[in-house]
């Protein structure tokens, strides 16, 4: 006898839902990189839709099936087929996809030149409604800033801090993530290696001393830079610094659209 499905019943409540699916499912991405190398990562998924208010509930496992259906690795290429198949599956108007991974590059220190990878979070988010997609990039990278502040009231050095700058956007045409966390990088006082010898160590903390950078400081050179660059429509600037002296984190945050730009 054929199994009852709960999920297609109707509901009397007349509330559609936002947003249903599955989160937190870690599976395997590919990526392709500026060099023209394919990067192999592990992603945490979100797959969502919107669920009409006659439905009861949705069909989780079809979220599971359409990821499958395009093999055991997926392309970030493919993310507007999935979206595509998750409306027609699931009889819905509006699909998400989030996609964050870690992205590796090799840095090499400023003097020795000595190798070493550095791991930054990206995230991929999506939207499909009406066949219209949007689509968001969200790099988060580590870096180091050195408080102008300090720097001018005391004799002897300035604190510093480690801290994380994230920038979120949607551009004309797709942006290389390296492209991206060189903006950021080149926003605060200095950049982060993962391998530093004594000469470099050296090079790294006179350059982040000789360019000072507060919280609010960072946020407005990305956004600076993003204003700057005409292929970019919208972006949102975060950053937090992880204070050194102080029992909280410094905090700032600039969004703005750049849609006017021909």
């Amino acid at each position: 006898m054929p199994l009852k499905d709960t999920q297609n019943e109707t509901d009397t409540r007349q509330l559609p839902i936002d947003r249903v699916g599955i989160k937190d499912l870690r599976y395997p991405i590919q990526v392709r990189d500026k060099g023209g190398s394919t990067q192999s990562t592990i992603a945490t998924v979100q797959l969502t839709v919107d669920l009409p208010h006659q439905f009861k509930g949705t069909h989780m496992s079809r979220f599971i099936e359409v990821l499958a259906s395009h093999g055991k690795v997926l392309h970030v290429d493919t993310i507007r087929d999935i979206l595509t198949q998750l409306t027609r599956r699931l009889e819905s108007d509006c699909a998400h996809v989030d996609f964050e991974f870690p992205f590796f590059l090799e840095k090499f220190a400023p003097v020795t030149k000595a190798p070493g990878l550095m791991d930054y979070t990206v995230r991929f988010h999506a939207t499909l409604q009406k066949d219209v997609l949007d689509f968001v990039v969200t790099v988060t990278v580590p870096l180091t800033t050195l408080c102008p502040c300090s720097k001018a009231i005391s004799a002897r050095g300035a604190h510093n801090q480690r801290g994380l700058a994230t920038l979120a956007l949607r551009s004309k045409r797709p942006m290389w993530i390296e492209d991206i966390i060189r903006l950021i990088e080149d926003s605060g006082s200095s950049e982060l290696y993962s391998q530093l010898k004594r000469p470099d160590e050296k090079a790294v903390t006179e350059r982040a001393y000789d360019n000072p950078v507060f919280v609010e400081d960072l946020v407005r050179n990305i956004a600076e830079r993003c204003r700057k660059d005409e292929n970019i429509l919208w972006f949102r600037t975060e950053a937090e610094n992880f204070e050194s002296i102080h029992n909280h984190n410094a905090y700032a945050l600039i969004e703005m659209e750049a849609a006017a730009k021909e």
